[in-house]
């Protein structure tokens, strides 16, 4: 049966129907109710569809259109969480659990983090986060739990989603001086980027394809030789609601690991190297999008003999 008569293709459809007719996307019980909706049916892993192959011009231009509609969307909640943390009289961070993702934001951190450490022999010292928004929760969690001597600076376009997530680690001795932020677009941000050891893109940077490998392409020119580039993707279903990110579109960087979520973590996460440090390898390696497709519960760095990581791209899907 082709994707686009797919029974759960044609539930997405009319979610999207739905959707795009609400007069707003800020929260509200029936865009909540919706979105919730549309969330639930494209989390099913047990699918074989590829949205890459849908033919019908009518569902792809629906899916990009979705997937911006969700972007939206996902703005429009951080924003309305994040005022209303921001207003505690106390540490905002001590009600976090009020975001309605934030187990998600959690577990997806946590599993960034353990992909990080199999892939960086030192612990970084400085990160950048591209696109944190006025709810940065993976740089809090990531500061908060897994690297409490780390510096995080967080780079947003827009000034008042910068004012917001400042307020929230305002009020916290410790993350008040190491959460740094800065408004500009990723595209002038130049100068600088070299210094960083890990860059996070955000999913919510480049709704589009075009746009993604322009931030990707940006960030391969100014990163450091050796630094490592941590990217947020989608797969099966849930490519609906992201953008899909493949190795073909990492051009200058080694790609390291693929990992897709079978739980509600609906992102995938894609780590790579950028080329000219420890981890070049031959051009001709990276120009092919081949990905080696392997179903392992635990995530695991190959080693050779010497105890260094092969050249080889790796992709999991979690078992449950």
């Amino acid at each position: 049966m082709a994707c686009e008569n797919n029974l759960v293709v044609k539930q997405i459809i009319d979610l999207y129907s739905q959707i795009s007719n609400l007069e707003s996307l800020k929260p509200s019980k029936n865009v909540d109710t919706l979105f919730g909706q549309l969330v639930s049916t494209c989390l099913p892993t047990d699918t074989d569809i590829d949205v890459t192959k849908i033919h019908d011009e009518k569902v792809k231009d629906m899916r990009s259109h979705l997937i911006k509609l969700c972007g939206e969307a996902e703005g429009y909640l951080e924003q309305h969480f994040s005022t209303i943390i921001g207003s505690f009289e106390d540490n905002p961070l001590n009600h976090l659990h009020i975001f309605p993702y934030y187990n998600n934001y959690l577990k997806l951190s946590k599993l960034e983090f353990d992909l990080l450490a199999e892939h960086t022999s030192h612990v970084p010292t400085k990160i950048a986060f591209i696109g944190s928004g006025p709810m940065p929760l993976t740089s809090i969690v990531l500061a908060k739990f897994h690297l409490p001597n780390t510096t995080i600076h967080n780079f947003d376009i827009d000034s008042e989603a910068n004012t917001l997530a400042s307020n929230l680690v305002s009020r916290d001795p410790d993350l008040s001086e190491r959460m740094i932020f800065h408004t500009t677009d990723v595209l002038n941000a130049k100068e600088g980027l070299d210094q960083y050891d890990v860059v996070f893109l955000a999913a919510l940077v480049g709704m589009d394809k075009e746009s993604k490998v322009k931030a990707i392409e940006h960030l391969e020119k100014h990163m450091a030789p050796g630094a490592v580039l941590m990217l947020r993707s989608a797969h099966g279903l849930r490519a609906f609601l992201y953008p899909i990110v493949d190795s073909c579109d990492l051009k200058g960087f080694e790609v390291l690991t693929i990992y897709h979520p079978s739980d509600d973590v609906v992102n995938s996460v894609v780590i790579a190297r950028k080329l000219g440090g420890l981890g070049e390898v031959r051009s001709s390696q990276i120009e092919r999008c081949v990905v080696m497709p392997c179903n392992c519960s635990k995530i695991h760095a190959i080693m050779n003999s010497r105890g260094i990581k092969k050249t080889m791209i790796e992709e999991f899907t979690a078992i449950e």
